[in-house]
């Protein structure tokens, strides 16, 4: 079975379809298209407070061209999710009623708690050390979603409103830092060494540039060395000497900060990158779900 996951973030919106296959008695979500589109809606949330109407008739478009992707590859269903930038919007709800309208899918604006909860459900298929103390961390355009866990068991968890297109923006309050700095130092044992994972588009396209291997870790100075040749450079520069693109080339550095501020706190030497994000967990739970009603 296929299942198309639509996943709506602050800096783009993404189609994934796939399937989840069995392997040796293991699943995994095996990626069959992937389509994204830069819709930016951070912009104007963290700006204006609402999505502008020239955005809501791209945001249309996108969600019609997603369906009629996914109805090429017939899916069995396809779920639509939004994250921060449409949770903050004053439009989200009315524009969540008029997508509905227009193209016929049904939106979810999910809260941090729910985000974080879909992209850990794939995490645990990986084959990652989850018997010693881990930390997840996911760093988005809005937010960012720390996770920690012993013995394979969630202790805690917590979504900051602090995220690349807010830092961009200067829209992150002082004080989140400091209510960071006091969630890590009242839920991180200074006694334990955590294993850190890190997922979200910015910290996969890290892994790729610094060249490492799919289950290979990224030391710490490599990452602190690519962040410090990427911000002495325009965002240009970062386009033609990094091929990256405009949307990526301008909130990669903001996210290398925030990655950096938490890894500088948690006390860690290197991080591992699983390429896991919320379009994966949105597929898995659509099997899953569709599991059991056949059983």
């Amino acid at each position: 079975m296929k299942f198309g996951a639509i996943d709506i973030g602050t800096n783009a919106a993404r189609l994934l379809i796939g399937e989840v296959e069995i392997e040796e008695g293991e699943h995994f979500v095996k990626k069959i298209s992937y389509t994204r589109i830069p819709l930016r809606l951070g912009f104007d949330v963290f700006e204006n407070g609402k999505i502008s109407n020239n955005k809501i008739v791209e945001f249309s478009k996108s969600i019609k061209a997603f369906k009629l992707i996914a109805e090429v590859f017939q899916v069995t269903e396809l779920r639509a999710c939004a994250t921060s930038a449409m949770r903050e919007a004053e439009n989200g709800k009315e524009i969540q009623k008029r997508i509905k309208k227009e193209t016929g899918v049904d939106i979810e604006i999910i809260n941090g708690a729910e985000e974080a909860k879909l992209i850990l459900s794939t995490f645990f298929l990986l084959e990652e050390d989850t018997k010693s103390p881990f930390v997840v961390i996911d760093v988005g355009g809005g937010s960012t979603e720390i996770s920690i866990f012993k013995k394979g068991e969630k202790v805690a968890s917590r979504s900051f409103p602090v995220g690349t297109i807010r830092l961009l923006k200067n829209k992150v309050k002082p004080g989140l830092w400091k209510s960071l700095d006091k969630w890590i130092e009242a839920n991180f044992k200074k006694n334990i060494e955590y294993i850190t994972f890190a997922t979200g588009g910015n910290i996969n396209k890290i892994h790729k540039m610094i060249g490492k291997k799919s289950n290979e870790p990224i030391k710490l100075e490599e990452f602190i060395d690519l962040h410090s040749d990427l911000a002495k450079l325009s965002v240009k520069r970062r386009v033609s000497e990094y091929q990256l693109r405009p949307d990526r080339a301008d909130v990669i550095v903001p996210a290398f900060e925030i990655y950096e501020y938490i890894f500088s706190r948690i006390n860690t030497n290197e991080v591992h990158v699983p390429r896991i994000g919320l379009s994966d967990g949105m597929i898995y739970n659509l099997y899953k779900k569709h599991k059991r009603k056949k059983g």
